[in-house]
């Protein structure tokens, strides 16, 4: 476990990449030698990266809210490439309202998208990387994965399960050839900032540029580590759990 993958003439495939770290870290992949498929909604968007990514590259327009969709762009991501060999789960969606106003049905969609659809991309190809002794998923959470951010609860209990599945992952798998990664990045200047349909952030100040964190992606399939803050945040997550309490009216009070 933990051995690195060496990216030159590895098959990836991102999601979440029509726009932000999706869309810096496909040309990335495949400026080092990889084959790329890419994921998004927007076709326009999607093109454009594509272009950028080389001669073998393909690409699905699917909204990976669509479970049945997600399992079946997984499949023929797989039979194209003839063998998938890292998946990045990069796609995911905000939502910014308080617990008192979100509605079910909000969260059922932020979940399907943040969560459900990478649990069901990662065990449509798993059995396929097992068999092939080789492979490595990489699911991106986010801070907010570690930290309950003030109106953020549909999204940050999206990306807490998507961080303990990840982590229950990499113990399950830890004896065999398919490697796990967990990346959980910071403010990252993106769109996701500015969506429609959500509640302004709290957080207002300075953020990492995407292909800073495509860099960190890039370093985490080809090291050894399973856990990438991008940026390096940890110390933040130590002083929670340090002080439950104190985090929370800390937050609270922001």
């Amino acid at each position: 476990m933990m051995a690195g993958m060496q990216i030159e003439g590895a098959s990836v495939l991102v999601t979440g990449a029509s726009s932000g770290i999706g869309a810096a870290l496909a040309p990335m992949l495949a400026e080092r030698g990889a084959r790329v498929g890419i994921v998004a909604r927007r076709k326009e968007r999607l093109e454009e990266v594509l272009a950028r990514c080389g001669d073998d590259a393909r690409m699905w327009v699917v909204d990976l809210g669509d479970l049945d969709a997600a399992v079946r762009v997984a499949e023929e991501a797989d039979a194209a490439f003839d063998g998938l060999d890292v998946l990045v789960n990069n796609a995911g969606i905000p939502k910014r309202r308080p617990v008192t106003e979100v509605s079910f049905e909000e969260i059922e969609e932020t979940m399907r998208v943040n969560y459900f659809s990478p649990v069901k991309m990662s065990l449509a190809l798993l059995p396929r990387m097992l068999e092939r002794g080789r492979g490595c998923i990489v699911n991106v959470t986010s801070i907010a994965g570690r930290l309950g951010v003030k109106r953020e609860a549909a999204y940050c209990g999206s990306k807490f399960a998507l961080t303990g599945w990840t982590e229950a992952m990499a113990v399950d798998l830890w004896n065999t050839p398919v490697e796990i990664r967990l990346v959980l990045p910071g403010a990252i200047d993106t769109e996701i900032w500015d969506l429609p349909g959500n509640d302004a952030p709290i957080y207002d100040g300075p953020k990492e540029s995407p292909e800073s964190v495509a860099e960190g992606i890039v370093a985490a399939i080809e090291g050894e580590q399973f856990e990438h803050y991008l940026p390096d945040m940890k110390a933040i997550i130590e002083y929670k759990t340090s002080d439950v309490q104190e985090f929370l009216a800390g937050v609270a009070t922001m």
